[in-house]
């Protein structure tokens, strides 16, 4: 289940909501994003996440897809928020649900990674010196990148045929 919303949400609630009633599940890995009240050494005051609807939600539908494909997971719940969000608050939901831990802790790890370098949200960081958009971090890029299938190894012709 995908959520893209302005509102603030319940992690027990949404946990409950992703693992009730399925007996097929052994285990669940959950992460929750908090916005800090620093960049570096700079002082965040709020930071406002822009989006388009449809392109986000396309985009966040691929990477789960991609999780699916992965693992074997009984359910998975992304939920991003938009909108102003201060220090302390709730930005990012993401767990994952499967009968077996190392699917779960692994595909949770993936979404986030991923999460990070390919939904299209953009953030603007209000700081004391003024507001600035924020652009991908090098570590960030290099994280998803253990996440990439290897290429296939093309096949040499054979000199017969």
């Amino acid at each position: 289940m995908i959520k893209v919303q302005a509102e603030d949400f319940d992690v027990g609630r949404e946990l409950e909501r992703l693992s009730r009633g399925n007996h097929a599940i052994g285990g669940v890995c959950c992460f929750i994003g908090i916005v800090r009240d620093l960049a570096g050494s700079k002082e965040i005051a709020a930071m406002t996440l822009e989006h388009y609807p449809q392109m986000t939600e396309k985009a966040l539908a691929e990477i789960e897809a991609e999780a699916r494909s992965r693992w074997p997971l009984e359910d998975v719940l992304i939920i991003h928020r938009y909108g102003r969000l201060e220090p302390g608050d709730r930005i990012v939901m993401v767990a994952t649900a499967s009968g077996h831990r190392q699917a779960a802790i692994e595909s949770c790890h993936f979404l986030i990674d991923w999460l990070k370098t390919k939904a299209p949200f953009w953030k603007l960081e209000e700081t004391l010196d003024g507001s600035e958009w924020v652009n991908a971090r090098a570590s960030d890029n290099k994280a998803a990148t253990r996440w990439a299938k290897p290429k296939p190894i093309a096949k040499k012709p054979n000199a017969a045929e």
